[in-house]
Protein backbone atom coordinates (compact mmCIF):
# COMPACT_ATOMS: atom_id res chain seq x y z
CA UNK A 1 0.00 0.00 0.00
CA UNK A 2 1.49 3.58 -1.14
CA UNK A 3 2.47 5.62 1.86
CA UNK A 4 1.37 9.49 1.11
CA UNK A 5 3.51 11.26 3.28
CA UNK A 6 6.46 9.45 2.24
CA UNK A 7 5.25 9.91 -1.44
CA UNK A 8 4.99 13.64 -0.66
CA UNK A 9 8.40 13.65 0.82
CA UNK A 10 10.23 12.38 -1.87
CA UNK A 11 7.84 14.56 -4.21
CA UNK A 12 9.49 17.76 -2.52
CA UNK A 13 13.02 16.44 -2.53
CA UNK A 14 12.51 16.18 -6.33
CA UNK A 15 10.89 19.73 -6.50
CA UNK A 16 13.93 20.96 -4.70
CA UNK A 17 16.33 19.75 -7.11
CA UNK A 18 14.72 20.77 -10.60
CA UNK A 19 14.43 24.26 -8.66
CA UNK A 20 18.01 24.28 -7.48
CA UNK A 21 18.76 23.60 -10.77
CA UNK A 22 17.12 26.09 -12.27
CA UNK A 23 18.42 29.21 -10.25
CA UNK A 24 21.96 28.27 -11.57
CA UNK A 25 21.02 28.02 -14.87
CA UNK A 26 22.27 30.95 -17.25
CA UNK A 27 20.12 33.10 -19.36
CA UNK A 28 21.04 30.97 -22.46
CA UNK A 29 18.75 28.13 -21.14
CA UNK A 30 15.40 30.09 -21.42
CA UNK A 31 15.75 30.68 -25.47
CA UNK A 32 12.74 29.46 -26.90
CA UNK A 33 12.61 27.24 -29.92
CA UNK A 34 8.87 25.56 -30.74
CA UNK A 35 7.55 21.83 -30.87
CA UNK A 36 5.92 20.38 -33.80
CA UNK A 37 2.53 21.39 -31.82
CA UNK A 38 3.66 24.98 -32.30
CA UNK A 39 4.36 25.03 -28.22
CA UNK A 40 7.03 27.15 -27.00
CA UNK A 41 9.85 25.13 -25.01
CA UNK A 42 13.38 25.96 -23.71
CA UNK A 43 16.04 24.21 -22.92
CA UNK A 44 15.57 24.86 -19.38
CA UNK A 45 12.33 22.96 -19.47
CA UNK A 46 13.74 19.74 -20.85
CA UNK A 47 16.85 19.80 -18.21
CA UNK A 48 14.63 20.45 -15.12
CA UNK A 49 12.66 17.53 -15.93
CA UNK A 50 15.67 15.37 -16.51
CA UNK A 51 16.80 16.57 -12.96
CA UNK A 52 13.31 16.18 -11.74
CA UNK A 53 13.00 12.78 -13.30
CA UNK A 54 16.04 11.26 -12.08
CA UNK A 55 15.34 11.81 -8.55
CA UNK A 56 12.13 10.78 -8.51
CA UNK A 57 13.28 7.45 -10.20
CA UNK A 58 16.04 6.62 -7.35
CA UNK A 59 13.70 7.51 -4.62
CA UNK A 60 10.60 6.04 -5.79
CA UNK A 61 11.62 3.35 -8.10
CA UNK A 62 8.96 1.04 -10.07
CA UNK A 63 6.79 4.35 -10.33
CA UNK A 64 6.86 6.14 -13.56
CA UNK A 65 7.66 9.59 -14.32
CA UNK A 66 5.32 11.24 -16.67
CA UNK A 67 6.39 14.25 -17.99
CA UNK A 68 5.56 17.13 -20.46
CA UNK A 69 9.01 17.08 -22.56
CA UNK A 70 9.04 13.13 -22.99
CA UNK A 71 5.53 12.20 -22.92
CA UNK A 72 4.58 9.51 -25.64
CA UNK A 73 0.95 9.98 -25.87
CA UNK A 74 0.07 6.80 -24.31
CA UNK A 75 -2.44 6.19 -21.62
CA UNK A 76 -1.04 6.80 -18.14
CA UNK A 77 -0.08 4.32 -16.29
CA UNK A 78 -2.45 2.97 -13.16
CA UNK A 79 0.19 4.27 -10.59
CA UNK A 80 2.72 7.58 -11.81
CA UNK A 81 4.27 10.79 -11.39
CA UNK A 82 2.85 13.69 -13.66
CA UNK A 83 5.31 16.37 -13.94
CA UNK A 84 5.49 19.65 -15.91
CA UNK A 85 8.55 21.16 -15.56
CA UNK A 86 7.55 24.77 -16.41
CA UNK A 87 4.44 25.64 -16.39
CA UNK A 88 3.90 28.91 -18.16
CA UNK A 89 6.70 28.27 -20.64
CA UNK A 90 5.93 31.47 -22.12
CA UNK A 91 6.12 33.48 -19.49
CA UNK A 92 9.74 32.25 -18.21
CA UNK A 93 11.24 32.78 -22.00
CA UNK A 94 10.20 36.25 -21.24
CA UNK A 95 11.59 36.55 -18.09
CA UNK A 96 7.91 36.96 -16.54
CA UNK A 97 7.64 35.43 -13.06
CA UNK A 98 4.67 33.77 -13.43
CA UNK A 99 5.75 30.21 -14.01
CA UNK A 100 5.85 27.36 -11.98
CA UNK A 101 7.65 23.52 -11.14
CA UNK A 102 4.77 21.21 -10.94
CA UNK A 103 4.51 17.79 -9.43
CA UNK A 104 1.91 15.00 -8.73
CA UNK A 105 1.27 11.50 -7.95
CA UNK A 106 -1.99 9.96 -9.55
CA UNK A 107 -3.25 6.46 -9.24
CA UNK A 108 -6.27 5.22 -11.77
CA UNK A 109 -5.80 8.96 -13.30
CA UNK A 110 -6.32 10.56 -10.04
CA UNK A 111 -4.44 12.69 -8.25
CA UNK A 112 -3.85 11.75 -4.55
CA UNK A 113 -0.90 15.06 -4.00
CA UNK A 114 1.16 17.94 -5.74
CA UNK A 115 4.19 20.42 -4.54
CA UNK A 116 3.74 23.41 -7.45
CA UNK A 117 6.58 25.78 -6.68
CA UNK A 118 6.73 29.40 -8.40
CA UNK A 119 10.69 29.70 -8.01
CA UNK A 120 10.88 33.63 -9.16
CA UNK A 121 7.99 34.69 -7.15
CA UNK A 122 9.69 32.26 -3.80
CA UNK A 123 6.07 30.65 -3.23
CA UNK A 124 5.53 26.66 -2.89
CA UNK A 125 2.22 24.80 -2.38
CA UNK A 126 1.68 21.37 -1.49
CA UNK A 127 -1.22 19.17 -0.80
CA UNK A 128 -0.80 17.84 3.37
CA UNK A 129 0.17 21.03 4.46
CA UNK A 130 -1.53 22.21 7.89
CA UNK A 131 0.41 25.35 8.18
CA UNK A 132 -2.42 27.62 6.82
CA UNK A 133 -5.86 28.39 6.15
CA UNK A 134 -7.15 24.82 4.33
CA UNK A 135 -9.87 26.56 3.37
CA UNK A 136 -10.24 29.42 1.22
CA UNK A 137 -13.60 31.97 2.08
CA UNK A 138 -16.08 32.09 -1.26
CA UNK A 139 -16.30 35.39 -1.84
CA UNK A 140 -18.60 34.59 -5.38
CA UNK A 141 -21.34 33.16 -5.46
CA UNK A 142 -21.96 33.64 -9.04
CA UNK A 143 -20.18 34.58 -11.86
CA UNK A 144 -21.54 37.68 -11.82
CA UNK A 145 -19.02 38.44 -9.00
CA UNK A 146 -16.64 36.41 -9.95
CA UNK A 147 -12.68 37.09 -10.80
CA UNK A 148 -11.94 34.14 -13.29
CA UNK A 149 -8.52 32.63 -14.61
CA UNK A 150 -8.72 31.50 -17.72
CA UNK A 151 -5.78 29.35 -19.74
CA UNK A 152 -5.30 27.33 -22.70
CA UNK A 153 -6.78 29.90 -25.04
CA UNK A 154 -3.84 29.86 -27.44
CA UNK A 155 -5.97 29.26 -30.56
CA UNK A 156 -8.22 32.05 -32.19
CA UNK A 157 -10.53 29.88 -33.42
CA UNK A 158 -14.23 31.90 -33.77
CA UNK A 159 -15.86 29.88 -31.94
CA UNK A 160 -13.60 30.10 -29.11
CA UNK A 161 -13.15 33.41 -29.47
CA UNK A 162 -17.00 34.03 -28.95
CA UNK A 163 -17.07 31.63 -26.10
CA UNK A 164 -14.44 33.83 -24.11
CA UNK A 165 -16.10 36.79 -24.80
CA UNK A 166 -19.82 35.48 -23.55
CA UNK A 167 -17.58 35.02 -20.47
CA UNK A 168 -16.36 38.10 -20.10
CA UNK A 169 -19.33 39.56 -20.65
CA UNK A 170 -20.59 37.61 -17.40
CA UNK A 171 -18.06 37.36 -15.01
CA UNK A 172 -16.88 40.43 -12.54
CA UNK A 173 -13.35 40.02 -14.08
CA UNK A 174 -11.17 37.81 -16.20
CA UNK A 175 -7.16 36.94 -15.88
CA UNK A 176 -5.00 35.46 -18.35
CA UNK A 177 -2.20 34.40 -16.69
CA UNK A 178 -0.79 31.55 -18.82
CA UNK A 179 -0.49 28.84 -15.99
CA UNK A 180 -2.82 26.27 -15.34
CA UNK A 181 -1.08 25.45 -12.27
CA UNK A 182 -1.09 28.91 -10.56
CA UNK A 183 -4.31 29.56 -11.66
CA UNK A 184 -5.31 26.28 -9.52
CA UNK A 185 -3.07 27.68 -6.59
CA UNK A 186 -5.68 30.85 -7.11
CA UNK A 187 -8.68 29.24 -6.69
CA UNK A 188 -7.00 27.28 -3.56
CA UNK A 189 -5.50 30.03 -2.19
CA UNK A 190 -8.75 32.09 -2.90
CA UNK A 191 -7.05 35.08 -4.68
CA UNK A 192 -9.31 33.56 -7.92
CA UNK A 193 -12.92 32.86 -7.17
CA UNK A 194 -12.44 29.94 -10.55
CA UNK A 195 -10.59 28.89 -13.27
CA UNK A 196 -10.85 27.90 -16.21
CA UNK A 197 -8.56 25.74 -17.85
CA UNK A 198 -9.25 24.42 -22.03
CA UNK A 199 -7.51 21.44 -23.08
CA UNK A 200 -5.48 20.45 -20.26
CA UNK A 201 -2.93 17.95 -20.07
CA UNK A 202 -2.70 15.62 -16.82
CA UNK A 203 0.50 17.01 -16.04
CA UNK A 204 -0.96 20.56 -16.43
CA UNK A 205 -3.38 20.21 -13.99
CA UNK A 206 -2.95 17.60 -11.60
CA UNK A 207 -0.95 19.16 -9.18
CA UNK A 208 -3.41 21.57 -8.20
CA UNK A 209 -6.35 19.77 -8.63
CA UNK A 210 -5.15 17.67 -5.98
CA UNK A 211 -4.61 21.15 -3.69
CA UNK A 212 -7.52 22.77 -4.76
CA UNK A 213 -10.28 19.81 -3.81
CA UNK A 214 -7.79 19.34 -0.61
CA UNK A 215 -9.18 23.12 0.25
CA UNK A 216 -12.77 21.87 -0.54
CA UNK A 217 -12.95 23.45 -4.18
CA UNK A 218 -15.29 21.60 -6.53
CA UNK A 219 -13.08 20.89 -9.93
CA UNK A 220 -15.25 19.50 -12.77
CA UNK A 221 -14.59 18.05 -16.12
CA UNK A 222 -16.66 18.04 -19.22
CA UNK A 223 -20.27 17.15 -18.79
CA UNK A 224 -20.43 18.29 -15.14
CA UNK A 225 -19.22 15.70 -13.08
CA UNK A 226 -15.74 15.44 -11.47
CA UNK A 227 -12.86 16.09 -13.03
CA UNK A 228 -10.90 13.34 -14.33
CA UNK A 229 -7.51 13.53 -16.10
CA UNK A 230 -7.94 14.08 -20.42
CA UNK A 231 -11.40 15.77 -20.31
CA UNK A 232 -10.96 18.06 -22.45
CA UNK A 233 -12.01 20.77 -20.03
CA UNK A 234 -11.98 22.11 -16.29
CA UNK A 235 -13.45 24.49 -14.17
CA UNK A 236 -12.63 24.76 -10.74
CA UNK A 237 -14.10 26.83 -7.43
CA UNK A 238 -16.88 26.99 -5.62
CA UNK A 239 -19.54 25.04 -6.64
CA UNK A 240 -22.09 27.28 -8.14
CA UNK A 241 -20.19 29.87 -9.87
CA UNK A 242 -18.45 26.68 -11.23
CA UNK A 243 -20.92 24.52 -12.50
CA UNK A 244 -22.23 28.46 -14.25
CA UNK A 245 -19.12 28.68 -16.03
CA UNK A 246 -19.39 25.30 -17.23
CA UNK A 247 -22.53 25.25 -18.09
CA UNK A 248 -21.92 28.44 -20.35
CA UNK A 249 -19.01 26.88 -21.72
CA UNK A 250 -20.40 24.07 -23.11
CA UNK A 251 -23.85 25.78 -23.89
CA UNK A 252 -23.59 29.07 -24.53
CA UNK A 253 -26.79 30.84 -26.07
CA UNK A 254 -27.36 30.84 -29.64
CA UNK A 255 -25.83 33.96 -31.14
CA UNK A 256 -24.06 34.88 -27.57
CA UNK A 257 -21.18 37.32 -28.12
CA UNK A 258 -20.07 40.43 -25.89
CA UNK A 259 -23.54 41.86 -25.91
CA UNK A 260 -24.35 38.75 -23.33
CA UNK A 261 -26.42 39.97 -20.56
CA UNK A 262 -27.98 37.32 -19.08
CA UNK A 263 -25.20 37.11 -16.38
CA UNK A 264 -23.42 40.38 -17.16
CA UNK A 265 -20.99 41.46 -14.29
CA UNK A 266 -22.37 44.38 -12.02
CA UNK A 267 -21.03 47.75 -12.63
CA UNK A 268 -18.40 49.05 -10.16
CA UNK A 269 -19.80 51.77 -8.11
Amino acid sequence: MRDLAALLTVAEQAVDAGCGWLARAGEEWSARSFKPSGEEVTAADVEVERVVSQVLRRLSPGIPVVGEESATGRPLPPRCWLLDPIDGTMNFARGAPFHALSLAYAEDGAPLLGVIDAPALGRRWRTGAHDGPTRAPARARTVSEAVVGITGTGSGEARLVRRIALLQSAAYRIRMQGAMSLDLVGVAEGWLDACLCLGPKPWDVAAGTALARERGKTVLGAGGGEFVLGSPVLVAGAEAPARQILGMWESPPAGAGPDTTELRAPERP
